[in-house]
């Protein structure tokens, strides 16, 4: 199968929905291109007009088995008939306590694990700060520069992707402090690639700690184990159990958000497998339910201990969503984990050979089915070109193969993990070709 483009984009329907949605829908919504959703299925979506093009967004990173798997509607459907809501803060439902048994099971570490439910990546991480703060009695949070955690106010004061997201929301959440992230492609302050990981563990213990997070007063430090809107970075691989080890020095929390890398996107379970470090709080959402709103934050027994009334939510945990997650999860284990890796390594070698190709494709980057192709005006001072990054988002779109981008300048891949070799090929052969009209 292939794209399929069979009016002038957008045609004359999705005209007219985008039309009635800029009268009535908030224009804080960035749509990168006029695309109409109509209907999906695995990998492909039609829009409203019946053109067919191939999916490598994924919802940005949610459907992860693909667009109407027929085993998630299946089960859908099923809890549906039975009851769509009990607000599982409030009574008890067995397929919510089925979820935590499992999240517990598979999150990294030792099985003794609770869960708190939320409905996305922002509640969920809202919840570990705020199990934090509570566990600890410290004032302190500690982030990267370039983070993405989410958008509400806690959450967007450890968010440091982009200005126009923090921009006229001062004063925010007091008592944040921001990191360099260990940039390999782009070292913070030109750090040679090969002291990157040294030089700023020992920037947090002997500058931050020694001047304005002293580390006896910091709850916890809030990672993402691959950046993703920050740009899709990698760090070193040294970098985290490192990290770890300063923080365990001063009991302080590491929280990992696997908000966007975890559920088997870079071919294991959570991102942070790939360093070896087991997180004392981790958080996820997106791809957890295939496509259904939910969150939640998995800690260790013994810091999960806040009392009865310290956190809640009326739809956090809600039974659809669980019925979706625990079939996600399920076939996440049947195979798609694995082929997320063997796509993903497929992909990665291809876009690897078009960036020989072309000078403004500065590098390649990511885990499983988390990469981004970085785009630059020079390949030797590694400038981002975020206008041609952008030309090429909407190329792409014009040519049946959805994209979106990521940091400044990056093109970012994240497709369902459902995708098959066949259609990796399709994706590769589409961008090759835009890369040389552009």
């Amino acid at each position: 199968m292939r794209p399929e483009i069979k009016t002038e984009l957008p045609g004359p329907k999705a005209r007219e929905v985008i039309e009635r949605d800029g009268r009535y829908v908030s224009p804080a919504y960035t749509r990168s291109y006029p695309f109409v959703m109509g209907r999906g299925q695995g990998s492909w979506v039609w829009d409203i007009d019946g053109n067919r093009f191939l999916d490598m967004t994924a919802g940005i990173a949610v459907t992860t088995t693909g667009h109407s798997h027929p085993e998630i509607v299946r089960v859908i459907s099923e809890q549906a008939s039975k009851f769509l809501h009990m607000a599982g803060a409030d009574f008890y439902y067995e397929n919510q306590t089925l979820l935590a048994e499992k999240l517990a099971e598979i999150a990294p570490g030792a099985k003794n694990r609770r869960v708190f439910f939320a409905n996305s990546g922002t509640e969920a991480n809202e919840a570990a700060l705020k199990l934090a703060r509570y566990h600890t009695k410290r004032p302190i949070y500690l982030a990267f520069y370039r983070a993405f955690h989410g958008r509400s106010f806690g959450s967007l004061s450890l968010t440091a992707s982009k200005a126009v997201q923090r921009r006229y929301y001062a004063p925010m959440v007091p008592q944040v402090v921001h990191i360099p992230f260990p940039d390999p492609y782009r070292p913070p302050f030109g750090i040679p690639a090969e002291k990157l990981t040294d030089t700023i563990i020992d920037f947090i213990e002997n500058t931050v700690f020694k001047t304005v997070a002293p580390p006896e007063d910091v709850a916890a430090f809030i990672v993402e184990p691959i950046q993703g809107e920050g740009g899709y970075v990698v760090p070193p691989s040294d970098f985290y159990p490192k990290l770890y080890d300063l923080l365990k020095k001063y009991d302080i929390l590491f929280i990992d958000d696997e908000v966007q890398a975890g559920m088997g996107r870079t071919g294991k379970m959570f991102a942070i497998e790939h360093f070896g470090v087991i997180p004392d709080v981790l958080t996820v959402a997106k791809g957890i339910a295939s496509g259904l709103p939910l969150g939640a934050a998995i800690a260790k027994t013994s810091l999960m201990n806040w009392e009865p009334g310290s956190h809640s939510s009326t739809f956090g945990g809600n039974p659809v969503a669980i019925a979706a997650a625990l079939k996600t999860i399920e076939l996440l284990e049947n195979g798609l984990v694995e082929n997320a890796e063997k796509m993903g390594n497929l992909l990665k070698n291809g876009l690897k050979e078009i960036q020989k190709k072309f000078e403004f494709v500065g590098d390649v980057r990511g885990l499983g089915l988390m990469i981004g192709v970085d785009i630059v005006k020079d390949r030797e001072t590694r400038e981002p070109d975020t206008k041609l990054r952008d030309r090429i988002v909407y190329r792409c779109f014009e040519k049946g193969l959805l994209v979106l981008g990521a940091g400044e300048s990056v093109v970012r891949w994240s497709p369902s993990l459902v995708i098959t070799e066949e259609e990796v090929n399709v994706a590769l052969e589409i961008f090759e070709d835009v890369l040389k009209s552009i």
